[in-house]
C-alpha cells in the first residue's frame, strides 16, 4: 500500500480523516449489544486493517515455500522477506541488515539476554526499570541469577507514573553493562526520556535496551537519533500480525554468539532467527508499516511515516486530553499516571470506586465498549499504585478512535460509578 506519488512537499491536512481510515478496518463493523463497537485495547493489540490481511493472504495462496532454493516460489519467498525487512528499517531509520523477526518481544528479548550473556562476567550489572513491561525485565534477571550478576531497578515514583531519574543515576555505575529501559509505558502511557538514559548508559560504556512495543504505535522511532544498541517491538500494536521485530545494531549483530544450528547461516540478521520463521508474519509486518505510510503519498516511504505520525500523534494527543478531562469530572474515578501536558501516548489508565476493574470492563462491554483490565504484565506498576491483583482499566486511542467514541466511554464510566 505504499504509494509513490507526486508529491514534493506533504502536509499533515493530507493524511485521511478518521472515517476513510476506519473503512480500512472490518472490525470496525462490529455490533455488539445492538451498540458499534469501540476498540480502545489497541495497547494490547490493535485491528488490522484489510491490505495487511490481503497482503498476507496473496503470500499464502500464490507465493509460500521455505527460504533460499532455487525455484520461484521459494525465490519469491526470499524477496517477500527482504522486503518486510526493508520496510521495518525505514520504520526505524535503520538498515535491513539489522531486523530480525522473531515469535514476539519477549521471545526475542529472551533469546537476545541468553546470547549477551556470554560476554557478562561475575558481579556485572543491568539496569531495569519498575515502569517497564516485565518481557523487559525477567529475561535479564534470568541470565543475571545464572550468570551471579546483579539487577539494580530504578524506582517508579507513583504520584507521577514516570521513574525517578536521581535513582537512575545512581544505579548506573562503572559496572553497569546493559541498561534495559521503555520508550513508553504500556501501563500508563509515559513517554521516558531515551537520550538520558542512553547518556546514562554511555557514560560507563554499557549497551542499551529499548522495548518500544507500546511507543511505535503512536510515535515514529529513530534508531539513529535514538543511538540504542538494540529495540524491540510487536507488529501487532500497530495493526499487523502477531510477530516480533529486533533491531540490533549490524556490527553487535554480527559478533554476538546467537544460539544457532550448524548449518544455519552465520551473517545478521538471519544468525538471530532461529528454524523456519513465521514468513506470512513478517511479510503482513512489513504491510502494516506500508498501510500507515500508505495513508499519504510522498518521495519516500520514510517521510511519508514521518508526516503521518506527525498527525495521528496530534490526533490522539487531543483524544487523550478529552478523556482524561471527562473522566477527572467523573466522582469516584482515579487516574494513575502524568496528565496529557507531560510526554506521554494516548494510554489512559483509572480504577472506579468500589466497581473491580474486571466488572468495569465487563459492564462496558455491555455498551459495546472493548477496554483491558489488570496489569498488563507490567505487574510492579500495579504494585507500586497498591491496586491489588484487579489492576487498573486501560483505555487507549489508535489510528481509528474517535471523538463520539470518547464521549460513549465517558458516559459509560460515569453511569457505572453512580451505581
Amino acid at each position: 500500500m505504499n504509494r509513490p506519488g507526486r508529491h514534493t512537499q506533504l502536509a499533515t491536512s493530507d493524511v485521511p480523516r478518521v472515517a476513510e481510515i476506519r473503512s480500512q478496518f472490518p472490525a470496525l463493523e462490529r455490533i455488539y449489544n445492538n451498540f458499534p463497537v469501540a476498540y480502545f485495547d489497541g495497547p494490547g493489540g490493535t485491528q488490522v486493517p484489510r491490505v495487511v490481511v490481503e497482503v498476507m493472504a496473496e503470500y499464502l495462496y500464490r507465493h509460500n515455500a521455505n527460504t533460499h532454493w532455487a525455484y520461484p516460489t521459494s525465490e519469491e519467498t526470499d524477496l517477500a522477506i527482504e522486503t518486510a525487512r526493508e520496510a521495518c528499517a525505514d520504520f526505524l531509520n535503520a538498515s535491513p541488515r539489522e531486523i530480525a523477526f522473531g515469535a514476539n518481544m519477549t521471545t526475542l528479548t529472551f533469546h537476545l539476554a541468553r546470547a549477551l550473556a556470554g560476554s557478562f562476567e561475575q558481579g556485572d550489572e543491568i539496569v531495569v526499570t519498575e515502569l517497564d513491561h516485565h518481557a523487559n525485565v525477567a529475561p535479564w534477571e534470568r541470565i543475571a541469577s545464572e550468570r551471579g550478576l546483579s539487577v539494580r531497578s530504578v524506582k517508579m515514583v507513583p504520584e507521577t507514573g514516570q521513574l525517578d531519574w536521581k535513582v537512575f543515576e545512581q544505579s548506573v555505575t562503572k559496572q553497569t553493562k546493559l541498561v534495559a529501559v521503555g520508550a513508553a509505558s504500556n501501563a500508563l502511557g509515559t513517554i521516558n526520556d531515551l537520550r538520558r538514559a542512553t547518556a546514562l548508559a554511555r557514560s560507563v560504556g554499557a549497551l542499551v535496551f529499548v522495548d518500544a512495543v507500546h511507543y511505535v504505535p503512536h510515535a515514529l522511532v529513530d534508531v539513529r537519533k535514538m543511538d540504542c544498541d538494540f529495540l524491540g517491538m510487536s507488529a501487532y500494536k500497530f495493526y499487523g500480525p502477531h510477530i516480533g521485530v529486533l533491531f540490533g545494531k549490524q556490527r553487535l549483530l554480527e559478533s554476538i554468539d546467537f544460539p544457532k544450528l550448524l548449518p544455519a547461516p552465520d551473517d545478521p540478521p538471519e544468525n538471530v532467527e532461529t528454524g523456519t520463521q513465521n514468513q506470512e508474519g513478517m511479510v503482513g509486518a512489513g504491510a502494516a508499516i506500508d498501510f500507515l505510510a500508505g495513508l499519504i503519498s510522498g518521495a519516500s516511504r520514510r517521510a511519508q511515516l514521518e508526516v503521518v505520525y506527525e498527525e495521528l500523534h496530534r490526533r490522539g494527543a487531543k483524544l487523550a486530553l478529552r478523556l482524561w478531562e471527562g473522566l477527572s469530572d467523573v466522582d469516584g474515578i482515579s487516574l494513575y499516571g502524568a496528565p496529557p501536558t507531560a510526554p506521554r501516548t494516548p494510554t489512559i489508565s483509572f480504577t472506579v470506586a468500589g466497581v473491580k476493574s474486571t466488572e468495569v470492563v465487563r459492564q462496558l462491554a455491555q455498551r459495546g465498549l472493548f477496554l483491558s483490565h489488570g496489569d498488563f504484565y507490567a505487574a510492579t506498576v500495579v504494585d507500586r499504585l497498591n491496586l491489588g491483583p484487579e489492576g487498573l482499566v486501560r483505555a487507549g486511542c489508535a489510528c481509528y478512535t474517535t471523538a463520539e467514541e470518547i464521549e460513549r466511554l465517558i458516559e459509560g464510566l460515569a453511569e457505572i460509578s453512580k451505581a
